[in-house]
Formats: structure tokens, C-alpha cells, sequence
């Protein structure tokens, strides 16, 4: 796979990573950095910016859920998520790339509607600060 199909493909599974969707995006982070590894701050930015847009579109499902019944059940009935953004804020969207409780808190910022703007800068750290202790550690 040449380099742009690389970057394609890392997006794409960043982006899918994030959303309600099973999968995970590391390995083709891995594989990007090691066929690449010039490409290390493009690779870090589009798994980023792709796995926060994921994340955006878990919250956009919360701004669509119209009661708590529908919520409970987006969410697998765990209330916990949604106890810990009422209690902090978009801060606890630092979490948001934790697998399972990630997509729960994003939905959950949505449905309470939490200011986009701060919701989408506390995501994008906290994926982005994973990514690159990932890329870190793969180019030890």
C-alpha cells in the first residue's frame, strides 16, 4: 500500500474506531509507522482528527435521543457515563478514546448537551495524547 492509501485507511479506521462500530485503528497505526516512518506527525494528526470526528458523531446520536429510556438503551443501561459528564463537565471527554466507556461518554455529553466546542478540544487531546504515546512507544 503506498503512503496515501496508508493515511486513507488510518483515518478510516480511526474515524470507525470511535464511533458505536467494534474495531480498532492501533494496528493500522502500527502498520503505517513502520512501512513509514517519515510519516509519523501525518499519521499522528489523521488517526487524531479522524477518531475525534468518530467521537462527534457518537455525540451527535445523543443530541438525537429524545428521552432518558433512550438513552439508557444507546447506552447498554449503564448509567455511570452519564453520571460522570454531569458531574465534570467536557473535561471527562480526556476518556473518551477508553474503550467501552469512551463511546458511553460521548453520547452522553451529547444528550445533555454539552458545549460542542469544549466536548470536541478535551476529545481531541485526550485521543490525540493516546496516539502519541502509541506512536511513542512503536518507535522505541
Amino acid at each position: 500500500m503506498d503512503e496515501q492509501s496508508s493515511l486513507l485507511a488510518l483515518f478510516t479506521s480511526s474515524f470507525l474506531a470511535a464511533t458505536l462500530l467494534p474495531g480498532g485503528s492501533e494496528a493500522v497505526l502500527f502498520g503505517v509507522l513502520t512501512a513509514y516512518p517519515e510519516l509519523y506527525w501525518s499519521a499522528l494528526g489523521l488517526a487524531s482528527i479522524g477518531n475525534t470526528m468518530g467521537g462527534m458523531s457518537s455525540y451527535a446520536i445523543g443530541l438525537l435521543l429524545p428521552d432518558e429510556k433512550s438513552l439508557l438503551k444507546r447506552l447498554g443501561g449503564s448509567t455511570r457515563g452519564l453520571i460522570w459528564v454531569r458531574k465534570y463537565g467536557s473535561p471527562v471527554l480526556l476518556l473518551a478514546w477508553v474503550p467501552i466507556i469512551g463511546d458511553v461518554l460521548c453520547v452522553a455529553a451529547g444528550w445533555l448537551r454539552i458545549n460542542w466546542i469544549s466536548t470536541m478540544l478535551f476529545m481531541a487531546v485526550g485521543k490525540f495524547a493516546r496516539y502519541w504515546a502509541i506512536a511513542a512507544a512503536i518507535s522505541l
